[in-house]
């Protein structure tokens, strides 16, 4: 019997790398992708640099959204988003 959910390998997270990316490039001033995978604290950072800027912190958003998508990155428990 197999279940639902699909496994991954031990030590990588169950958040894609792909997701998050387009998330924190589309949505990145409001943190979406940080949000996604876990890291609260640099979510909550980008939602109030991007308020207090009046919008100009969202490119921060952007450029995390993009290294995520190049680099990879962690989840909030620090294990290896999947490709």
């Amino acid at each position: 019997m197999t279940t639902p959910y699909q496994q991954y390998p031990p030590g990588v997270s169950d958040k894609s790398k792909v997701v998050a990316g387009i998330l924190q490039i589309l949505l990145g001033g409001f943190g979406a992708g940080r949000f996604y995978i876990g890291d609260t604290k640099t979510a909550v950072i980008q939602l109030v640099v991007t308020i207090v800027t009046c919008g100009f912190g969202a490119v921060w958003g952007l450029v995390d959204g993009i290294l995520l998508l190049v680099n990879g990155g962690v989840d909030g428990q620090g294990r290896p988003l999947r490709d």
